[in-house]
């Protein structure tokens, strides 16, 4: 916090606040006595993520696209503005990389300006189909620059590169974390994404897509155990990172889809479909770089109770869409 704002309760602006973690990030900040601007153009976001913030007067819902400038006086900034999931991110790819790259340059310019810390959502995709295996920060990556899925995995790459360029030339504080897998209520029913899928075909009484022969493996983190730390890293000091967020107990695909069927019930069965282009074949964090800066942080949430949480939101929210009338 800059020595100017010490003396006012501090202030936040989590951009993609009302996205699947950024909503969570708003609900933390708030409960913790910050202010909290949520800028959002509702791209992928829903303000049903922070309706029960919305009047709490410590919470402002801001509708803006932050591939344009945004100007506000906060002490931390947290960048969640980017569609996450292939089905958003491939759906309109020149968007994504704009979000990526004047979006991160826009708010590190604000950064720059006010003097907040920046902290930057980024992902494992980074790593690409990686050939190291677990994949710790010092990996450079295995990533096709021309692919379908480039727009997202590139995006994010050019993404750290401005944060540390703009800390090396202009001083910006940054934090730059990637994301692993990250799954909870609040995901969106239809991102694509392989949680979230399996769960709602499950609950629907659809057969689980499976791509591939679900031989390739992911490591699935709770959401309430990523933000909390995400929250931990925002408040370091000393340390810009980047540093690997998630789970490093790894499953199968087709491990996941069996877990999905045994707690929902039910005559859904696995179908195989084709693996699309890029796919990852497999997906870890070395957290070990990650458990030395953020001292007593662990994903503690097993993955079948996570599944269980999870299970329950959709089934919730399934039912609550299911009943809104039509005009």
């Amino acid at each position: 916090m800059t020595k100017s704002n010490r003396l006012r309760t501090p202030r936040v602006l989590i951009a993609g606040g009302a996205g699947f973690i950024g909503s969570h990030l708003c609900d933390r900040y708030v409960a913790a006595g910050w202010e909290v601007i949520c800028v959002d153009n509702f791209h992928t976001g829903t303000k049903d993520n922070v309706r029960h913030l919305v009047g709490h007067p410590r919470f402002e819902l801001v509708r803006h696209d932050i591939v344009e400038p945004y100007m506000a006086e906060v002490d931390l900034i947290l960048n969640f503005a980017c569609p996450a999931s292939p089905v958003h991110y491939q759906h309109n790819p020149i968007k994504t990389m704009k979000t990526s790259v004047l979006g991160t340059m826009n708010l590190l310019g604000l950064a720059h300006r006010v003097g907040a810390r920046l902290l930057q959502a980024s992902t494992s995709e980074v790593y690409g189909d990686p050939l190291q295996h677990p994949q710790t920060e010092a990996y450079w990556g295995n990533v096709n620059p021309i692919g379908i899925r480039s727009c997202y995995d590139e995006g994010k790459r050019a993404a750290e590169t401005l944060c540390f360029d703009y800390h090396r030339q202009h001083g910006v504080d940054i934090r730059v974390i990637r994301i692993f897998n990250t799954y909870g209520p609040r995901m969106a029913a239809d991102d694509g994404r392989v949680v979230s899928n399996f769960i709602v075909q499950a609950l629907r009484g659809e057969d689980l897509t499976i791509y591939g022969d679900g031989n390739q493996t992911r490591s699935f983190c709770y959401a309430d155990n990523l933000v909390e730390g995400i929250i931990q890293f925002a408040a370091t000091t000393g340390e810009t990172g980047p540093i690997n967020l998630g789970n490093d107990g790894e499953f199968t695909v087709r491990e996941l889809a069996e877990e999905v069927l045994k707690q929902v019930g039910g005559k859904s069965k696995i179908a195989y479909m084709p693996l699309p282009s890029d796919d990852p074949k497999c997906r870890r964090p070395d957290l070990s770089k990650t458990k030395s800066v953020l001292k007593g942080w662990e994903p503690t949430v097993p993955l079948a109770q996570g599944i269980a949480r999870t299970i329950a939101y959709f089934r919730e929210s399934l039912a609550e869409t299911a009943n809104k009338p039509t005009f």
